[in-house]
């Protein structure tokens, strides 16, 4: 740490600029995938179809699930206020059983909630690679990629959280962010051999979408590697590990102070800023 450098401090929108969030729960037990989102526990990725729904208690060995009523009714988050009742580590015992959702008119004024992260423009390695803490990075397209999502105490509190078919999601607190890549965000060229570009991580390294083949590629610990057209990046995890990015290789500082202009993946003037691994 302690490496000074310039960074962009990037003020990112906190909703997606190429595509509409949602949908992420499914009215009924008959409804097709086509009605709801995907579901990723560290094991699978699974479309929130009806079939889902029912067969919860199933796959999760547990014969306390009962996400739906006596109409077939899939139990979902209504209100702002259940809403934030559910998305929170203590759920409230009466939002049990339910698929969990969120809108965005349901955050404070009916607006996304931005996010200031600061960037190194070159990137600087740190003297080891290092777990990560927080945010993982920024899309090209404006949200931020958040930590692996708490899967053990939103099962435990007979709840899904459901992600839109991006990997993304909103609760009371961060708004709309990712969790696992799906492909959505990718708005850049592939070069040959290669997957596509969709972030930038907080050392300031590219994220590339996942690898058909990863074994193939010599990722390094962070799923990381170097090419010569594209230089040192990251691979993104597969989406049903839920953890995007393993860890970093390179130095990052933390943002302080307001925002600067804002932006769905804007790029301002760079400053002078500290790093710190």
């Amino acid at each position: 740490g302690g490496t000074e450098t310039t960074c962009y401090r990037i003020t990112v929108a906190g909703y997606p600029v190429t595509y509409e969030t949602g949908p992420f729960c499914p009215d009924t037990i008959t409804d097709s995938a086509d009605a709801g989102g995907i579901w990723f526990d560290g094991n699978g990725v699974y479309d929130l179809d009806g079939e889902f729904i029912v067969g919860l208690s199933e796959l999760y060995g547990d014969d306390n699930w009962l996400m739906y009523d006596d109409d077939g009714n899939v139990l979902v988050t209504e209100t702002a206020e259940e809403f934030e009742a559910a998305a929170r580590p203590d759920v409230d015992p009466s939002l049990q059983n339910h698929c969990v959702e969120g809108r965005l008119e349901w955050l404070d004024n009916g607006e996304p909630i931005s996010t200031t992260v600061v960037i190194p423009v070159q990137p600087v390695l740190a003297d080891e690679p290092a777990t990560v803490r927080g945010n993982l990075g920024v899309t090209l397209d404006g949200v931020v990629i958040a930590a692996s999502a708490p899967v053990d105490a939103i099962l435990g509190a007979y709840t899904i959280a459901a992600f839109d078919d991006c990997g993304g999601h909103f609760n009371p607190f961060d708004g709309y962010h990712l969790h696992g890549a799906v492909g959505c965000s990718e708005v850049d060229e592939v070069s040959e051999g290669e997957t596509a570009m969709f972030a930038y991580a907080m050392d300031g390294f590219p994220v590339h979408s996942p690898l058909d083949d990863p074994a193939s590629a010599d990722l390094d610990e962070c799923n990381g590697h170097e090419t010569e057209a594209a230089g040192y990046h990251y691979h993104a995890n597969n989406t049903a590990e839920n953890q995007v990015i393993e860890c970093l290789v390179g130095q990052t500082v933390a943002a302080t102070g307001d925002a600067a202009a804002p932006a769905g993946g804007a790029r301002p003037e760079p400053q002078e800023e500290v790093g710190t691994q």
